[in-house]
């Protein structure tokens, strides 16, 4: 132990969430003698430690959530030792010591969610004992001399065992607070034994098997707060209940009630009722009484509307009204009356409607009325309209149509004669009020004036000058314009607290970081001469009146800043004491004889101070680190070891070298962190470099000399390689540093969700957070000096005691200047920060790189095109040419197949067969003119036409090569070529098919025939569809299902059938209003797709066998008959991408794969308008994305009044068939590969 350590002083240690198993606890916790509280959860240790036993003074020990089988050992010796914490782990009644009952104080025994069978021996002799919970265990008897000793006992907790009856000799707990005895088969217990607790208030028998025949006849004379009978076989409510008048919470759900007796109303102080599950039909109109009543929880039973009683606002306490899973057609509307409601539950229910009183609840918060299929809501009353109320967008349809140049919509008509008429009397008569009012206020200031006149007269001014001043001020005005404005209130609690200067004594502040910060009384009459400080002396005289003096104090050696703030902090001091006392300026050296009496002559002077709050000139040194970065939706950031071995390709990594920051980007980084680290360290280099740091890029492979200069040397045989399995980044741990008189703790701060909040970290306190390879040292601007260095000590001491990276630091923060590294711990602590993604390393030097909008009020939108018309479909004729031309310039067309790692050529008649899970790549070859010098073109010039054709045609032509890949398979990391993902190729591309173009779902298999890759014994169903234009014909496999069927479509059955001769019939289903080059496409693909021994049938619509649908679609046989959505759908994107919101429309012929995850689609069908939101598209996309839909749908409101939209929000995983069915081909999404 070193001399100058903190350790001895530390009284308690919360090392929860560590990782001790394998020999990794800390050895030095030896030296923590004086400890009193040490909590070990969560830390994977399967064993007792052994340096347990060199804390003597050990009061509490907590050890739940580990490995434990076992606690035997050194626990006896720790005498002191009160509390004992051995939950959720795995010990049995053979491993707890005997002796530790023995202890003189222990008082707290934790032993639930372990694997005990009998109650340990001996623990009867905890004569101390207070808490005992042994719930969650396997425990069949409670020994009689158990509760013979245990008189003591407040908590007892036997829940969760396999009790069947209970030892009488429990009545003697007199003192008993606290009972649960939940899921116990306790059918053979009376329960007599609760009559005697006579300070018994939670009562949980939940599960137990309770009935009239085995409940207590009285429980008058237990002050019970807190019943829970759930879970049990009550016909009703047992009649000791209403005995219970400090009764506050009861649960009776799940059991077999029928009614609610009258005298419910004698629970007056009753505030949870929960009698969900029951069977219940109604409430008794008594059950308005219960005045204090917060939450009704009425839940799963066969309550209509009549059962509820009319009177039920008369519950002013109610907060939550949950009637789920009833009858209910209505609720009554007193329910929307309850002044305090933020919570209606009514799904699952018969609603038909519910009152207009819904839409005037000003607390509510939550209503749920889903599952309530016929329910009507009632008509919202029309606010008034706000504009900017999003981001300051103008989302109003006549602002966003004159953004795209078109004419807003026409504005109501004039009003009627008898609305003008009416607004004409209104006017005449507030101009009639107006004058009246103006004529008293001259009458009134005649009369002021002539009493003012009368008074000077008699000499009554001097006897009250206040009236003449205020008769002055009536009769001059006012002077100026300045002595109208009001003098704002000034709020000094940012400085000092509610206290100050409340109590007689010294009170010092000293001035750091522009701040006024106070001291300790125990540094009073301690200065150093380099800060400056202010005094605050308060006294009491003789009336109890308080009487202040303020001085500030100023160092030899204190800089500017300190001089000017303590002379302006201790005149804000004065102003918030509104003391009618001076301020006194005192310099070190030269005080009064006033301010030395205040330390009897006891002034010391001491070397140093605080930094001043300005920058300093001198040049900072920075620590070189090299930085992780992972997570998808939150970036993490961990410092790891600044050598190669620590590249990964899957991450981002970004190297701080101070003025230069370095990004090195892994070739399987995510593409947004990729976008994250770039916003990191323009956050770095903004708020902590002064916009002065130098940011370089690269990718793996590309790296500069000075990269690996910074991490040791370039080695020819390092490769990167991926050396983490599943990488989980660790939970940061917040210690609050506590410091009292002679010791220091060391807790935990509860971390909800595991997200930290900025809001937990208080200006008066000191705290460490540990990220297992930096510490980070959190400093209050409030706190006191000794806490900080304290601190700073102690995090040096923790973070040499665990084992960690060693690369690990201690780093100090002060509050206000966290850097980004610090923020990005915390959930939500964020800046925002434009930065130009654009702009590249050597642009740093020609100005700034972040641009500031000149107006930040305004959001830039697009949203054009939304009210752009619809794409008209190609006609017939011009896919015809366009379909002719393309393929005439075709010379040559080769086909290959990845199989395993390696291309292989397809065979001959697979071409325009694809296969889902497949990728493909196309070798065209096109022909395409010679270029000619300027001699020839001129003598081409001068010949005709039908010459200069034929010499075009004669020339020498050159091939152009053009690489199509198709398919959802993963591709080689490094391909160069025109990628076409699948239902997204070029139309060129698909010309060269001639509308036969076939995608089956699954793998080709390797080195098998088309019709052998397709045998099997499921049904399938081909679905023939153009989308856009013909050109964009696709036959795309589908899950048969009779959905899909449509009267304008052509579709193609396949029924396998497991036989040598015949391997299956296939149907070529054509519909009634088809196209009829459609339906000869259609059997022509049938006989492509399935040559050989198949057995083909065309049937048209109407016409199908009887044998066709229990064969081929079996079930309903209901389908549509129209597919006019594909003549009016539409799908629109939302998105951020472009550095502002944006609506950009996709081609007629979209699919599935343009549903982005991280975006918003609009799908306008024609009949309904669908906002589809991504999983990872952001709040403020959606928000936007709501307003845009909400403007469009206005738009076609007012365009095409005889079909009105109504609007849908779907998520991705929930569609239903309405949206599903305008994407040909919908099947399964598809996930990114690895």
């Amino acid at each position: 132990m070193a001399a100058a350590s903190v350790l001895p002083f530390v009284r308690g240690v919360d090392f929860s969430g560590n990782n001790f198993q394998d020999d990794l606890f800390p050895k030095t916790l030896v030296d923590m003698s004086g400890l009193r509280w040490l909590k070990l959860n969560k830390t994977s240790i399967a064993m007792l430690p052994d340096e347990l036993s060199s804390l003597s003074k050990l009061e509490h020990l907590h050890m739940s959530r580990n490995n434990l089988i076992q606690i035997h050992g050194d626990l006896p010796v720790l005498s002191s030792l009160r509390t004992l914490n051995v939950s959720h782990n795995k010990i049995r009644t053979s491993g707890i010591p005997n002796d530790i009952f023995a202890l003189d104080d222990i008082s707290i025994v934790d032993f639930s969610h372990n694997e005990f069978v009998n109650v340990p021996e001996e623990m009867e002799k905890a004569r101390s004992m207070l808490s005992l919970n042994l719930s969650h265990n396997k425990i069949t008897e409670i020994p009689n001399q158990l509760f013979v000793q245990l008189t003591d006992l407040i908590y007892l907790n036997l829940s969760d065992n396999n009790l069947p009856t209970l030892p009488p000799q429990m009545r003697r707990l007199v003192n008993l607070q606290t009972l649960i005895l939940n899921n116990n088969p306790l059918d053979l217990a009376q329960l007599r034994q609760v009559v005697s607790m006579t300070q018994l208030k939670t009562l949980h028998l939940r599960n137990t098997q309770r009935s009239l025949e085995n409940m207590p006849v009285s429980l008058e004379m237990c002050p019970l707060e807190d019943v829970d009978l759930s879970c049990n076989d009550l016909p009703k409510i047992p009649d000791a209940i209403f005995q219970l008048k400090t009764l506050l919470r009861l649960n009776l759900s799940s059991n077999n009630i029928e009614s609610v007796e009258a005298c419910v109303e004698n629970l007056s102080n009753l505030e949870v009722l929960n009698l969900a599950r029951n069977k219940l039909k109604s409430l008794p109109p008594t059950i308005v009484k219960l005045v204090k009543l917060r939450k009704l929880i009425i839940s799963s039973n066969e309550i209509n509307f009549d059962g509820l009683p009319t009177s039920i606002g008369r519950l002013i306490c109610l907060e939550q009204f949950v009637a789920s899973g009833n009858k209910l057609e209505s609720v009554p509307e007193g329910l929307f009356r309850c002044p305090r409601i933020k919570k209606i539950a009514l799904n699952s229910n018969q609603l038909i409607t519910i009152p207009e009183a819904v839409h005037f609840i000003t607390e509510l918060e939550t209503l749920d009325v889903r599952d309530n299929p016929d329910l009507v809501m009632p008509p919202k009353p029309i606010p008034q309209e706000k504009v900017n109320d999003y981001y300051n967008v103008d989302f109003s349809l006549s602002h966003q149509l004159r953004l795209v140049g078109a004419t807003p919509p026409p504005q109501e008509g004039p009003p009627s004669a008898k609305e003008a008429a009416a607004r004409k009397q209104r006017i005449r008569r507030r101009r009639q009020e107006m004058l009246v009012a103006a004529a008293d206020a001259e009458t009134a200031k005649q009369a002021k004036v002539l009493q003012g006149m009368s008074d000077l007269a008699r000499g009554k001014v001097e006897s009250n000058p206040a009236e003449e001043e205020d008769d002055e001020a009536t009769l001059k005005g006012p002077k100026s314009w300045m002595d109208q404005l009001t003098r704002p209130q000034l709020d000094y609690s940012d400085y000092f607290t509610e206290e100050t200067g409340q109590l007689p004594g010294l009170t010092i502040w000293q001035i750091e970081n522009f701040v006024p910060i106070e001291i300790e009384e125990s540094l009073h009459g301690k200065f150093y001469d380099a800060d400056c400080y202010i005094v605050l002396e308060t006294s009491i005289d003789d009336q109890d009146n308080l009487h202040w003096q303020i001085y500030y104090w100023i160092g030899k050696m204190a800089s500017l800043d300190k001089k000017a703030c303590s002379a302006i902090h201790a005149v804000h001091l004065r102003n918030c004491l509104n003391a009618n006392t001076r301020t006194i300026r005192e310099e070190q050296g030269d005080e009064s004889e006033e301010f030395l009496a205040l330390y009897e002559d006891r002034v010391m002077y001491i070397e140093g101070g605080t930094t001043s709050g300005f920058y300093s000139s001198d040049e900072k040194l920075y620590t070189l680190r090299m930085y992780r970065l992972c997570g998808s939706k939150k970036p993490h950031l961990e410092s790891v070891p600044l050598v190669p071995d620590s590249l990964d390709p899957r991450y981002v990594f970004i190297v701080d070298n101070g003025m230069q920051i370095l990004i090195w980007y892994g070739l399987r980084a995510n593409p947004l962190n990729r976008s994250k680290a770039r916003l990191m360290a323009e956050k770095i280099s903004k708020m902590e470099r002064k916009n002065e740091a130098q940011i370089n890029m690269m990718y793996q492979g590309n790296e500069t000399e000075e990269f690996w200069n910074l991490l040791g040397g370039y080695r020819e045989d390092f490769q990167p390689e991926e050396w983490l399995d599943d990488f989980v980044p660790e939970q940061p741990k917040l210690y609050t540093v506590g410091l009292g008189t002679g010791y220091l703790e060391l807790p935990q701060v509860d971390v909800v969700k595991g997200k930290l909040k900025q809001s937990q970290l208080n200006t008066k306190n000191v705290y460490i957070l540990d990220c297992n390879a930096d510490l980070f040292v959190w400093i209050g601007r409030q706190s006191s000096r000794l806490v900080r260095a304290a601190a700073l000590k102690l995090a040096q001491e923790v973070c040499n005691m665990l084992t960690r990276p060693s690369n690990a630091l201690v780093i100090r923060v002060l509050e206000g200047t966290e850097g980004a590294v610090y923020k990005s711990k915390f959930s939500g602590w964020d800046d925002v920060l434009a930065v130009d993604f654009t702009k590249r390393s050597e642009d740093i030097r020609r100005g700034p790189r972040i641009q500031q909008d000149t107006d930040k009020d305004t959001l830039k939108t697009d949203l054009s095109a939304l009210f752009m018309p619809r794409q008209p479909p190609m006609k017939e004729e011009e896919t015809n040419l366009l379909m002719e031309e393309w393929n005439e310039d075709l010379d040559g067309m080769e086909a290959f197949v990845l199989e395993g790692k390696k291309f292989a050529r397809l065979p001959a008649q697979e071409l325009g067969h694809f296969h889902s899970g497949d990728c493909y790549v196309f070798l065209c070859r096109y022909w395409v003119p010679k270029e000619v010098d300027e001699d020839e073109e001129g003598e081409k010039t001068r010949r005709g036409a039908k010459e200069k054709r034929r010499r075009r045609r004669r020339r020498k032509k050159k091939n152009s090569n053009t690489l199509f890949i198709s398919g959802k398979g993963e591709m080689p990391a490094k391909w160069d070529g025109s990628h076409s993902p699948s239902q997204q190729e070029n139309l060129k591309f698909l010309s060269h098919f001639k509308k036969k173009f076939i995608i089956y779902r699954g793998n080709r298999k390797y080195g098998q025939q088309l019709e052998e890759a397709t045998a099997d014994m499921n049904p399938r169903l081909f679905h023939i569809r153009a989308n856009g234009s013909n050109l964009c014909t696709r036959c795309i496999e589908v899950t048969p299902n009779s959905l899909w069927l449509n009267s304008e479509f052509c579709y193609i059955f396949m029924v396998p059938f497991n036989s040598e001769d015949c391997k299956g019939i296939v149907y070529s289903w054509i519909g009634s209003k088809s196209d009829e080059e459609l339906s000869h496409l259609t059997e022509e693909m049938a006989y492509d797709m399935f040559p050989g021994s198949y057995s083909h049938q065309v049937i048209s619509e109407g016409e199908e066998p009887e044998n066709f649908w229990w064969v081929a679609l079996p079930g309903n046989r209901k389908y549509e008959t129209s597919a006019d959505y594909m003549r009016s759908s539409r799908l629109f994107r939302c998105s951020n991408e472009k550095g502002y919101y944006t609506v950009s429309e996709k081609c007629s012929d979209f699919c599935q794969d343009d549903l982005a995850d991280d975006d918003v689609m609009i799908l306008d069908t024609g009949f309904e308008v669908y906002m589809w939101v991504g999983p990872d598209s952001s709040d403020v996309e959606r928000k936007l994305a709501f307003k845009s839909v909400q403007v469009y749908v206005q738009h076609l409101k007012n365009k095409e009044n005889e079909q009105p939209r109504k609007l849908t929000a779907v998520k991705k995983g929930k569609e239903i068939w309405k949206f599903i069915k305008c994407f040909h081909g919908w099947g399964k999404f598809r996930t990114a590969p690895r």
